[in-house]
């Protein structure tokens, strides 16, 4: 079955299994193409949320199995890639951009979004805790100064956040997103 005859339904089948998600992510970034040995690895190693150099033997075996008996030959049946099990060789085909939007985009490197948040609600919740017992004549004054503030922060961090998460954007003045 080739590429271009893949049905909504049928990429939603393929791609509902992370495991294979991965796979295809890690061939994109990969150039394409690789053996099967540091795809078992990466792959495990995201699963298992380490290092690839990190990876145990059981949590490499585990993946590679399922890759070599299952998933593989599935992207492959479904012309996604050339898998070829006697050499180890993988390939992802062309037109790529079509499933795209079914693999995990951001595997790796992801900001601490929920620190950042967490962070502003303690600065919140102080500076409200100050208003409330009205500590000094200054902070009954700047108490919605601060809310105001604090409201700004949150949408600006909101703002910074969806756009960082939509690699399709183009941004002036050089700005790329992730």
């Amino acid at each position: 079955m080739s590429e271009t005859e893949l049905t909504q339904a049928e990429l939603f089948d393929v791609f509902s299994n992370a495991r294979r998600r991965r796979a295809v992510q890690y061939l994109k970034r990969q150039g394409g193409s690789c053996d099967l040995a540091p795809l078992v690895q990466q792959v495990a190693a995201w699963e298992n949320d380490t290092e690839p150099d990190d990876v145990t033997r059981t949590q490499r075996r585990r993946v590679y199995i399922s890759l070599y008996q299952t998933h593989l030959p599935m992207l492959e049946d479904h012309g996604i890639v050339d898998w070829d099990p006697d050499g180890h060789k993988i390939e992802l085909l062309p037109s790529e951009d079509r499933f795209e939007p079914y693999l995990d985009r951001h595997l790796e490197n992801d900001r601490p979004w929920h620190r950042i948040y967490a962070a502003v609600t303690a600065v919140g919740v102080v500076a409200l805790g100050l208003s409330v017992l009205a500590v000094g004549p200054l902070t009954t004054g700047l108490a919605p100064v601060v809310a105001l503030v604090l409201c700004f922060v949150v949408l600006a961090l909101s703002a910074v956040q969806h756009l960082s998460r939509r690699p399709d954007l183009d941004f002036p003045f050089g700005f790329a997103s992730r």
